[in-house]
């Protein structure tokens, strides 16, 4: 990453680095996820939530080879790498699309209800714009800095789905990804357009910490047999204290953007 997006990182809780994904990995991605909202129907995204006004897809690294080299994506891993420190792995792979005409947005909130601990951060999402996000398709409202606050909104707002004073709307083109400090004060809006709004979201965390979703026990047997040594790691198949940790959890409740 270069300094700039540092301080971001740093200064913001948020970067976008446009265009990282190119012309082709973005229309793989957006393909094969089409064709898995078609084959999965009405249970797609079950191994998750599901949520009113909008459609969600879970589980996805057993879902596409495409997937599998997203989630390795060097650009976007030093990102990751720079709010966690090295020693982070991949949480849950899910997708989210913002269903048109919708009344209602997310509250406020941080991934995982986290709070900074005695080593610093321990969550990082990554938001894949697999379409463009403008102010009117339900694009992610931020408060900048408020990863730095050690507070949830939820314990500090009368009411966490009201405008926040300081927020921001987070757009930008199809084919950025915004690396997000998830100790963020940040949420979905509502798509007042009359298109869905597509995004895929990698989520990260510290290696001492449990996976959102266990991918260990997700993945098929012939997926993980066919995964590269860096992949394996990222993944955290083959480290016993992520099996201690996260040995109990299918999945862990959360909002997608």
């Amino acid at each position: 990453m270069i300094d700039e997006h540092k301080r971001r990182l740093d200064e913001d809780g948020y970067v976008v680095l446009e265009g990282v994904m190119g012309g082709r990995l973005l229309e793989e991605l957006r393909t094969r996820i089409f064709e898995l909202f078609e084959e999965e129907g009405e249970q797609a995204g079950s191994e998750f939530k599901t949520e009113e006004n909008a459609h969600r897809l879970a589980n996805l690294v057993d879902k596409g080879d495409v997937f599998r080299r997203a989630i390795v994506v060097p650009e976007v891993l030093d990102g990751v790498k720079h709010v966690l420190g090295p020693e982070m792995k991949l949480s849950s792979l899910n997708a989210r699309s913002a269903d048109p005409r919708s009344d209602a947005g997310q509250p406020l909130h941080v991934d995982m209800a986290a709070i900074p601990d005695e080593r610093g951060y321990w969550v990082c999402n990554t938001i894949w714009m697999l379409d463009d996000f403008t102010p009117e398709n339900g694009a992610t409202r931020l408060v900048p800095g408020s990863h730095k606050w050690g507070k949830r909104p939820q314990e500090e707002l009368a009411d966490p789905s009201a405008p926040h004073p300081d927020e921001i709307l987070l757009t930008g083109r199809g084919g950025g990804v915004v690396v997000m400090n998830a100790h963020l004060w940040h949420g979905g809006t509502a798509n007042r357009t009359a298109a869905p709004r597509l995004a895929m979201h990698a989520f990260y965390c510290r290696r001492d910490k449990p996976q959102q979703q266990y991918q260990k026990r997700l993945l098929r047997s012939e997926v993980q047999a066919a995964l590269t040594p860096a992949l394996r790691d990222v993944l955290a198949l083959d480290d016993p204290l992520n099996d201690e940790l996260s040995a109990n959890v299918t999945v862990r409740s959360g909002f997608m953007k």
